[in-house]
């Protein structure tokens, strides 16, 4: 234990509001009489608080009680700390009833170019009073931190174990081809999946970006196309593009990065969709984010 623990356990609150009021009224007989008690006990409840402090609080040789230079110091420490007590009770209320408290956000970096502005956003109006704390982790990553407790919620892609949390879709999207200026299909219409025969196509790394790995092989299936450099972030994807280092399948919120040197297309005959999920532990303990998702349950 150390000793401001032992302090804070010699301290009570009864001690503390007596000094803070024998320092408002000056006068040991008018803070008594506020207080609603006699002054001898008052009095051996300040000299118990300056023992226990080890310092003296109040200059008791006028006739006017008068607070020390220590004592003037702690008196702003004493209110500060009966605020604290007094709010204590109504704020463990409305933490219980998620009126307060705070939400961990995680969220993909795509997720960041469409949906979650506006997310946040609605979030903020209907829950004004919820702090939220946001952080940009592949799927994978954010699957551990909810298992872990580091997250409360996951904007994330699917698949995630249904045995260990829950979650619905929030977003879906469109794929669009992404091209270096000065390519074949930089300018045009619609282009058909068959159009990519024996491009250069970028990938996604089946690890930490699976659920985009396994969409793109869905749609160019059927396509016969040179595999390049596997990237598992669809900023770094783009970048390449625009290094003339192939062409790519991005969901249509990157397209809304107008990376110089990178021309977006729209695919005709693709029914897939890029979905989004938010995603949660089942049976949360956070009462705030139990009021997140009953949010999610109007849109």
């Amino acid at each position: 234990m150390t000793d401001d623990d032992r302090l804070s356990a010699m301290v009570s609150l009864e001690q503390v509001r007596g000094f803070v009021v024998v320092a408002e009224e000056g006068s040991f007989r008018r803070a008594a009489d506020r207080l609603h008690m006699t002054q001898p006990p008052l009095s051996r409840q300040i000299q118990k608080l300056e023992r226990d402090i080890g310092v003296l609080l109040l200059d008791r040789t006028q006739r006017q009680v008068e607070l020390t230079p220590a004592g003037q110091a702690f008196l702003v420490e004493a209110r500060r700390l009966l605020a604290l007590a007094e709010a204590a009770p109504a704020t463990a209320r409305l933490v219980a009833g998620g009126h307060t408290g705070t939400v961990r956000i995680g969220f993909t970096a795509t997720a960041g170019f469409g949906f979650l502005g506006d997310f946040l956003n609605q979030l903020s109006v209907a829950l004004p009073e919820i702090d939220l704390i946001l952080s940009e982790l592949v799927s994978s990553l954010q699957f551990d931190e909810l298992s872990s407790g580091k997250l409360d919620l996951a904007l994330a892609r699917p698949p995630f174990d249904r045995l260990a949390f829950d979650g619905r879709p929030v977003y879906r999207e469109p794929l669009v081809l992404a091209v270096p200026d000065g390519h074949r299909l930089a300018t045009g219409g619609l282009v058909a999946v068959r159009e990519l025969e024996g491009e250069r196509m970028l990938m996604y790394a089946p690890g930490p970006a699976r659920y985009f790995a396994d969409l793109t092989h869905r749609v160019l299936a059927g396509v016969s196309y040179d595999p390049a450099d596997r990237v598992s972030q669809a900023h770094t994807m783009l970048a390449l593009v625009a290094a003339g280092r192939g062409v790519a399948l991005v969901p249509e919120a990157a397209s809304r990065l107008h990376l110089d040197g990178v021309r977006y297309r729209p695919l005709s005959g693709v029914s897939e969709r890029a979905e989004l999920y938010a995603v949660w532990r089942r049976e949360p303990a956070n009462p705030a984010l139990r009021r997140v998702i009953d949010l999610l349950d109007t849109w």
